[in-house]
């Protein structure tokens, strides 16, 4: 007769890591608004551009420059020591990455500084530097690894710090917006959930270049009114800006 009694798994340090992050990320009352976006104009621009430019990249810019002229994007919740809203200047991106660690699938997350200033193949480039690059060469993730090696209640205060201690160094540490993705695998998360002020998720790009875009956000800092409005701002500026930078990049290709 078979074994019938299981057998007991340590958490890795990445497991470690998705806990404490979903510690706090439950402590957030997000509420997911979605928009079906029709981005063949974007669509038709990016196979015409000298370099395929990720999608990724594309609605990592785009959302940049959305919120470049929505603040409430850039705004964080700071509850220590009294309740308040923390603007930050400009964006910091905060990308999860699927990477593997010690044979285990393992979720990490890289930052992209003012996003919204950078050009699409810098973007580019440093997503696949993240996606390819050896683990160890990569600070981000060798701090995620090294604080996962503490004990659970020195990790969660590390995190509390890193959330509450200033508005300032909460954005340059776990940045002003997230991006989790898996449309790849032909996937797409209904409600992801983050200790971020609001994270962008997006599904399977149809052969038509629609798409169904999702923000999740902390309804302490905005209102779903606002969100439904950034959404149509950001398929706005995907088709025009975002498109005359792929169709910048077709020209030099001609030239």
């Amino acid at each position: 007769m078979a074994n019938e009694v299981g057998k007991s798994i340590p958490l890795s340090l990445p497991r470690r890591l998705i806990c404490d992050l979903l510690h706090f990320a439950h402590r957030i009352p997000s509420v997911p608004v979605q928009r079906q976006m029709n981005l063949r104009p974007l669509c038709e621009a990016r196979n015409r551009a000298n370099t395929r430019i990720s999608w990724c990249a594309l609605f990592l810019k785009g959302y940049a420059l959305m919120a470049e002229e929505v603040p409430h994007f850039r705004r964080a919740y700071m509850s220590f020591p009294y309740a308040r809203l923390y603007e930050h200047p400009y964006s910091i991106a905060s990308v999860a990455f699927e990477r593997i660690y010690q044979n285990e699938e393992a979720v990490f997350f890289g930052h992209f500084r003012s996003p919204e200033s950078q050009t699409l193949l810098a973007l580019d480039e440093a997503l696949r530097h993240y996606k390819e690059a050896p683990l160890e060469e990569i600070g981000l993730f060798r701090r995620a690894i090294l604080v996962s090696r503490f004990p659970r209640p020195l990790r969660r205060f590390f995190w509390w710090l890193g959330l509450n201690q200033s508005g300032h160094k909460r954005a340059k540490r776990m940045g002003t917006f997230g991006i989790s993705v898996y449309s790849k695998l032909g996937s797409e998360s209904l409600h992801p959930i983050s200790p971020l002020t609001s994270t962008l998720n997006y599904g399977v790009i149809g052969d038509d270049g629609t798409v169904m875009v999702r923000i999740i956000y902390d309804h302490r800092v905005m209102d779903g009114s606002t969100v439904a409005r950034a959404l149509a701002l950001l398929e706005q500026i995907l088709n025009h800006d975002i498109r005359a930078e792929l169709l910048g990049m077709a020209t030099a290709r001609s030239a």
